[in-house]
């Protein structure tokens, strides 16, 4: 089928600032679709024009009901750049679909802040939660965020301020590109709660404050850094698991028998297209783990309040299981083994003599590698440092046969 459905990024300067192919796309469309704002920069030729449902999962039927009618969706910018057109390529086959896309607000933003944009972090909070801007933020770093709204800004410093980083540079620019554009300037530290235009972009140079608190996208993060009930995979044998996950971009890990969640939430750190699921069936740590999802930047971690394997049952099949509570329940091993896909990591920890044993008859069943960790904290002995072992931890290790 040839292309019955385009999407034209357009700017504040609305036509004016379309190419020919695009000024031509918008004109010959029968339908029109689009927010308010793009279709009051278009003067009305006699098409239909139809703004966007509310809610906007109703959108993708909308559009799709009109298949085969020359139909024409005004986007932000780049459509492809956390546009509706990279949801659109998801649905539809790319042969049926034309993008024209305009000078994105990141690229319009680098030029007026002279920043080469290949250096810089780029991201949105328009409809997902500010909390997924923490693993962004390091010394140094140069951040492009795309608004959720006017109140934005002033929750960007905020969560500056709160990590340490109040030094760090605040630029908000509004109506980037149009008649009204205006620039922001102020600290973190100082960025009150005065409200901006809703259609802003945020950006920050992050500059560290002499307590900040530094929080690795590497596996091992303090254990300071969870709220926990002493359910926790210590830091270092928690970075001996992860290396044994080896989470990859795209990847699902169950974290069965959670505890805090630290496993799955540095499992999502490890790279922004990671998924977790993380299923405890203790009611306060399940609070826990949504607690530290969020404060540690990864809010949408699934979380499962239950008791494995029954609450395992319908979960989307996993890259990667890994076990540090509940082992020793009937079938949970077998249960994740099972759903594993071909090629998929099991990881599970154990610290007694009944769940080692089981970790070693899996051993030989999956034909896996079995290690054990001990692990030594120096602590003070009257006037003496002296090194404290903690219990040793035996780490199963196994990868699921291809064929």
């Amino acid at each position: 089928m040839p292309p019955w459905l385009t999407v034209v990024g357009i700017g504040e300067d609305g036509l004016a600032g379309l190419g020919d192919a695009a000024r031509a796309a918008v004109s010959g469309a029968r339908i029109l679709v689009g927010g308010r704002r793009h279709l009051d920069l278009v003067p009305n030729a006699g098409q239909e024009r139809v703004a966007w449902p509310t809610p906007f999962s109703k959108a993708y039927d909308m559009l799709l009901a009109r298949r085969g009618t020359p139909v024409c969706v005004l986007a932000s910018g780049d459509p492809m750049w956390f546009g509706i057109g990279a949801t659109l390529t998801r649905m539809m086959p790319a042969d049926e679909l034309l993008v024209f896309p305009a000078p994105s607000s990141f690229q319009l933003a680098a030029a007026r802040l002279g920043w080469p944009l290949q250096d810089v972090a780029t991201m949105t909070v328009h409809g997902r939660p500010l909390e997924a801007v923490h693993p962004h933020i390091h010394p140094g770093v140069r951040l492009l965020i795309l608004s959720e709204n006017g109140r934005t800004p002033a929750g960007v410093a905020s969560m500056l301020r709160d990590r340490g980083f109040g030094a760090s540079r605040l630029s908000v620019l509004e109506h980037l590109g149009g008649v009204k554009e205006r620039r922001l300037d102020g600290e973190a530290r100082s960025w009150g709660n005065t409200e901006t235009a809703d259609l802003n972009l945020v950006a920050v140079e992050c500059v560290a404050d002499g307590g900040a608190v530094r929080l690795s996208t590497l596996a091992g993060l303090p254990d300071s850094a969870f709220l926990n009930d002493g359910q926790l995979t210590k830091r270092d044998v928690r970075a001996a698991t992860l290396a044994r996950l080896a989470p990859s971009p795209g990847e699902f890990l169950w974290d069965v028998g959670a505890g805090c969640g630290s496993i799955g939430i540095e499992w999502m750190r490890a790279h922004p297209s990671c998924r977790a699921v993380a299923v405890e069936a203790d009611m306060v740590r399940s609070s826990l783990i949504e607690q530290n999802s969020r404060r540690l930047g990864v809010p949408s971690l699934l979380v499962v309040n239950g008791r494995a394997p029954a609450a395992l049952d319908g979960l989307d099949a996993p890259d990667a299981v890994f076990i540090g509570g509940g082992i020793t329940e009937d079938g949970v091993i077998a249960r994740c083994w099972e759903a594993l896909r071909p090629g998929g990591r099991l990881v599970a920890n154990a610290v007694t003599l009944q769940s080692e044993a089981l970790l070693a008859e899996w051993r030989q069943r999956a034909d896996g590698e079995l290690v054990r960790i001990s692990v030594a904290h120096a602590g003070t002995i009257g006037r003496f440092d002296a090194l404290r072992p903690a219990l040793p931890v035996t780490i199963l290790a196994a990868a699921k046969p291809t064929a």
